[in-house]
């Protein structure tokens, strides 16, 4: 193979280093080597990238664009590389480690409570768990185990259900108050709140109540339901929650329905896994828990 001459480690946490001090000078305190070292690594990395990095103005350092973007990718490997090490001085070669990424709020409002039974049943199992928004490839990324969001039907992949999606149209007890809501319609007055991954969702609603509007794709965006949810909260307008993610809001009556239409979802969450992993037992245990747990979720609702 062809030997790859990519920037050192050193080389990395220099510019990094530098990056967040915006001083060359306090780079090199912190790394414990000297201004020209900080300088003379920083050079050598421009040249590899052929992109100035820094720039000075009147007498102080700031970031070229081009030097935004490397920082934002270099922190990125940096914490991989410690992550990866940590995973490596820490493993003491008695248990297995189990690589779990789900949606946040998901991970936030459901997986979270039921967890501790599960390192209780299986201490030999090391959970290591992310969060992320975006579609990724599980077997690229390392992931055994993941939890999507839609039809149940992904190349390659073993899905098992975990439940349906009820989402209710919500708003602050406050907010409400303050409107006179006698119809769907009157709901297209509002401020509608939206999550980006679902921009049809509150023209679906509309649709669900036999009426439609113009103002449906209107609205603010956020990227994750924990956000929208503490907006919602706040008085900042109207937005359509999963009913599970909100149970607690509800029964305090810190979220109240604005209209009281349920509206059903064609997808659900999963639990997936590629295909080829679906006989290792610390797959087996944390799926099966999981879909315990759901299920007893379900007969409680």
């Amino acid at each position: 193979m062809k030997a790859r001459h990519l920037p050192s480690t050193t080389t990395l946490q220099c510019f990094e280093a530098a990056a967040r001090h915006l001083s060359f000078t306090r780079a090199a305190d912190e790394l414990s080597i000297t201004q020209s070292a900080i300088s003379k690594q920083v050079a050598q990395l421009e040249d590899y990238l052929q992109h100035k990095l820094f720039r000075r103005l009147r007498r102080t350092l700031v970031l070229t664009p081009e030097g935004s973007l490397y920082l934002t990718e270099v922190r990125k490997i940096l914490a991989h590389l410690e992550m990866s090490a940590n995973a490596i001085m820490t493993y003491s070669g008695h248990g297995e480690v189990l690589n779990v990424t789900t949606l946040p709020t998901f991970g936030t409002r459901w997986l979270a409570q039921h967890l501790p039974a599960f390192f209780t049943a299986h201490p030999g199992i090391t959970l290591h768990l992310t969060e992320r928004v975006e579609t990724f490839d599980l077997e690229n990324d390392g992931i055994d185990v993941a939890i999507f969001h839609g039809h149940g039907s992904w190349p390659n992949l073993e899905c098992h259900k975990l439940f349906d999606e009820e989402v209710v149209a919500v708003g602050a007890p406050g907010y409400l108050a303050r409107r006179r809501l006698t119809s769907p319609d009157d709901l297209a007055d509002c401020r509608l709140l939206h999550l980006s991954t679902r921009p049809d969702a509150w023209h679906r609603w509309f649709a669900g109540q036999g009426t439609s509007t113009d103002k449906s794709y209107h609205g603010i965006r956020f990227e994750t339901f924990q956000t929208l949810i503490g907006t919602v909260m706040a008085g900042g307008g109207l937005a359509l929650i999963p009913r599970f993610m909100i149970l607690n809001e509800l029964e305090q009556g810190a979220l109240v329905p604005a209209w009281p239409a349920v509206l059903g979802s064609p997808n659900a969450y999963y639990l997936v896994y590629p295909e080829h992993l679906g006989e290792l037992a610390k797959v087996r245990h944390f799926v099966n828990h999981l879909l315990e747990a759901a299920a007893d979720s379900e007969l409680q609702a």
